[in-house]
């Protein structure tokens, strides 16, 4: 089931990079009858050519309006690809009006707290970046997944995933699968954090 934190607006724009849990995300708010636009965004390798094709073809079939962004910059040196493409992402979202939703799961969640774990300061994804929300943190990735085998909805896979030069690759590929066997209720430690958190802010 896709559990959401907080309210989604009426109208709001997706961030939607093609894969299975932006595709799900989308088919989830258009059968909530969501007024949803889309935002895609192609970094520029030959996976972003295929994803950029994959999902202008559907918006146009679903009639679902979409903005696209391309990069143009180049990266510094000494900076990674993943905070290259992280900083240039978010930089395009931020130049459309809000809000917008990035489809950030509850793995997501589980990662990037090993990550920053790893750096000596552990740190939960936050529910809101400016206009930036992400209502997704609840639901793991499984979900996203059997979501688009139910309803048959389509999507492509982005082979940078499973490259092990990328942090994210290796601790979601080798290190996730044994924390969950040393600890397998993790992700619901990392739930439970999530929603504490949520609350907190809702608070204050």
């Amino acid at each position: 089931m896709i559990k959401l934190l907080g309210k989604i607006p009426n109208t709001v724009t997706l961030a939607c990079s093609g894969g299975p849990d932006s595709m799900a995300a989308l088919d989830f708010l258009m059968r909530g009858r969501k007024r949803v636009k889309v935002a895609h965004f192609d970094h520029g390798t030959e996976h972003g050519s295929q994803a950029r094709k994959f999902v202008h073809e559907f918006c146009i079939d679903k009639s679902v309006p979409i903005t696209m962004g391309t990069n143009i910059a180049k990266k510094n040196a000494g900076e990674s690809w993943e905070s290259f493409w992280r900083d240039q992402r978010y930089r395009f979202f931020n130049s459309i009006d809000g809000p917008i939703i990035t489809v950030h799961h509850l793995n997501d969640v589980g990662e990037w707290w090993l990550f920053t774990s790893s750096r000596g300061n552990p740190r939960l994804l936050p529910y809101r970046n400016g206009e930036i929300i992400r209502p997704f943190l609840m639901t793991p990735k499984s979900e996203f997944e059997s979501w688009c085998e139910r309803f048959s909805v389509p999507y492509v896979t982005d082979p940078g995933n499973f490259d092990f030069k990328f942090a994210r690759s290796r601790i979601r590929s080798n290190i996730m699968p044994e924390i969950l066997k040393v600890n397998p209720g993790f992700l619901t430690v990392m739930r439970k954090k999530i929603l504490a958190e949520f609350k907190r802010e809702s608070e204050e």
